[in-house]
């Protein structure tokens, strides 16, 4: 009984430690506020501002509740231990093993404490060099990520695209909702690179194509970053459909440029001036704290704009189908001979790679 109360010891202040890390007694208490406010007579009176508090609270329950649990039930197995019943020790010896597997998958989220981790994410999604190719590369990688997200129950909306003229898209950005998204996919930022036999050539040509993958963590509330109006030139006009066509007889599309840094936003869905304006501030302010981080700088004066063509001679992964397979990650030199299953949204080895990428070189 002496080994099992060390071993309960250990493991309580190990996820002690994980809990205060992650501040999930924060985000405990925060959940409890906005259940509160969720069983008000009057929530539902504002349907837009109560969806979005559900699934506030929705993620919040997905982040808390494994740690919660995980400590509870380790505080009621350590009482039982101390009770040092015989009767009891091999059933103790099962528990306390069941609750070591529980913590060892959890703690992963441990590589997740960054400031901006535990947000949701706007991804886009950019054809670069190749043409046709490279739209439908830029199309491709939209697949690959959703069946990612499936796999990982995260919600996600197409908040704006573009489509290509013969296949494929020019962009498209996403919203991804769900635990810890921004630090999941926070990997995926950079440029890649696909190799392949081309299917839209008659000589079936080998063919290299790129498409910019930007992931930022959403900042939605306004306070989170403070943007002057005057540092803004907002310009509205018609919307325009697949291949050009009109979807709209109204200046319903939006385009904000941020004076300082030349960081310009263009949201054109079908939908109202109002709408297409929030989402775009959203994304705005989910740029400029992306180019925060990038910079390292606090000031938003500070901040010089994306250098787009500096990036773009930098993949971060190359995806070669012919004229051999494979998927290489050229920062943490992780390999997959199997490109099918990866571009069929097996990203999480990739991921896990990064997470110890970044933790050691920044210790």
């Amino acid at each position: 009984m002496h080994e099992q109360s060390n071993t309960a010891k250990q493991l309580i202040e190990d996820v002690e430690q994980a809990i205060e890390k992650l501040h999930i007694d924060d985000s405990k208490k925060k959940l409890e506020d906005l259940q509160i406010e969720s069983q008000q007579p009057n929530f539902w009176q504002e349907t837009t501002r109560a969806q979005k508090t559900m699934q506030e609270i929705a993620k919040l329950e997905s982040m808390t509740k494994p740690w919660i649990d995980l400590r509870d039930s380790l505080y009621e197995a350590k009482g039982l231990i101390d009770l040092e019943d015989k009767k009891l020790q091999h059933e103790l010896d099962n528990q306390l093993s069941d609750l070591q597997k529980a913590f060892d998958e959890l703690k992963n989220n441990l590589k997740l404490s960054g400031p901006f981790d535990a947000n949701d994410a706007i991804i886009s999604i950019y054809a670069g060099a190749g043409g046709t190719d490279a739209q439908d590369w830029a199309q491709m990688l939209l697949r690959m990520y959703s069946r990612f997200f499936e796999k990982n129950n995260f919600q996600t909306e197409v908040i704006d695209q573009s489509f290509g003229e013969e296949a494929g898209l020019k962009s498209v950005t996403i919203t991804v909702k769900g635990a810890f998204v921004y630090g999941k996919l926070k990997s995926e930022n950079g440029v890649h690179r696909l190799v392949r036999l081309s299917p839209f050539n008659s000589d079936n040509l080998r063919q290299t194509s790129f498409a910019k993958v930007d992931v930022m963590p959403e900042i939605d509330q306004p306070e989170d970053l403070e943007i002057d109006e005057k540092d803004l030139r907002i310009d509205t006009f018609r919307s325009g459909g697949h291949g050009g066509q009109s979807v709209n007889t109204t200046d319903s599309a939006v385009r904000i440029t941020h004076l300082p840094t030349g960081v310009v936003v263009t949201i054109q869905n079908e939908r109202s001036q109002i709408q297409n304006k929030a989402t775009a501030m959203t994304i705005l302010r989910s740029k400029l704290t992306a180019l925060k981080l990038e910079q390292h700088q606090e000031a938003l004066d500070q901040l010089k704009g994306p250098n787009q063509s500096a990036e773009w001679g930098n993949q971060i992964r190359n995806y070669v189908l012919h004229p051999y397979k494979q998927v290489k990650d050229l920062r943490t030199k992780k390999e997959s001979n199997n490109p099918e299953a990866v571009l069929d949204g097996d990203l999480q080895p990739f991921i896990d790679s990064y997470l110890d990428y970044t933790l050691k070189t920044t210790k």
